[in-house]
């Protein structure tokens, strides 16, 4: 399948994915990442014929191992019941120009023979990238780089709070003085906050210190559960009545659930390793479109 044909098969599943939460509801608990994720069966079943040509199972999953991870996601029975038919049209169509094209003897054709050795040295440098990738980041080093980030970000006190948000201090005064006759922080929030929290009461969610402008942290972070500002919190917003509703610590992530951001970036820095060794070894000359040597880059 061709990058375009793949970019709409993508862009297709990624529409499914936009619907709403109703169509994924009914999904079942698989999706396409849980297939690909098991192992291969003793035959490679065969799932389209055209003309003798065999298409079989194994094609489908390269198919879909190319597709963006969000796109994996998907629920299997939904992939199965309304794209896969759709992938095997197009795979049998790219085989019937495909075929078309080897009886126009193609495969001898200059501007093929170009653009497989494009080919070659894009999957060349791939699998070159990958093999030095895989030796690099082992299951303890992932393991190991976790644990660092685990000690280098520990867990952040952070406060569920509501805000009232004013254009001038006397508006927020009287809103305080409101509060101490016994008014509902939310309604009050509803009613009065200029802020796009105010639909919801003013609830701003849990948040950490850093999160939020220092004049309106400080503040918060000094008010148990409970509490409101007893004066005008001024920043360059506004004025700003403050309710704490809620404090707690921040809760670490699980080695799954960082396991892939965690490899990723890993790869990222092999590979960019790799290139400066290659390069440092290098004799490598640039030149501008015009073929002169290109001057010397400013210093960062």
């Amino acid at each position: 399948m061709s990058k375009h044909h793949r970019l709409a098969l993508s862009l297709a599943l990624f529409a499914a994915l936009s619907i709403g939460s109703a169509s994924l509801a009914i999904a079942a608990d698989q999706t396409i990442a849980d297939l690909l994720a098991q192992p291969a069966p003793p035959t490679d079943a065969v799932v389209a014929r055209v003309n003798g040509v065999e298409i079989h199972r194994s094609e489908v999953l390269d198919q879909l191992r190319a597709l963006p991870a969000q796109v994996r996601q998907i629920p299997l029975d939904q992939f199965i019941k309304v794209y896969y038919p759709r992938l095997i049209d197009q795979m049998v169509n790219d085989k019937l120009l495909i075929a078309a094209g080897k009886a126009e003897k193609l495969g001898d054709d200059k501007e093929v023979k170009a653009k497989v050795a494009l080919y070659q040295d894009h999957a060349i440098e791939e699998v070159y990238v990958s093999r030095a990738v895989k030796a690099k980041i082992t299951d303890k080093a992932v393991h190991d780089r976790f644990e660092q980030v685990l000690k280098e970000n520990p867990p952040q006190d952070e406060v569920h709070a509501r805000h009232i948000l004013v254009a001038t201090e006397a508006e927020a005064k009287d809103i305080i003085a409101q509060l101490d006759k016994g008014a509902k922080f939310e309604v009050l929030a509803k009613s009065k906050s200029s802020d796009s929290s105010a639909k919801d009461g003013g609830d701003l969610g849990f948040f950490t210190k850093g999160d939020m402008v220092p004049e309106f942290a400080d503040v918060a972070f000094k008010l148990k559960p409970g509490e409101y500002s007893k004066v005008p919190v001024k920043t360059q917003f506004g004025y700003h009545v403050i309710k704490v509703e809620e404090r707690r610590a921040s809760k670490a992530p699980t080695f799954e659930e960082s396991k892939e951001q965690l490899t990723q970036e890993m790869g990222e820095k092999v590979t960019a390793a790799l290139v400066g060794d290659l390069k440092a070894k290098a004799k490598v000359e640039t030149f501008g479109l015009d073929g002169k040597p290109m001057p010397a880059a400013a210093p960062q």
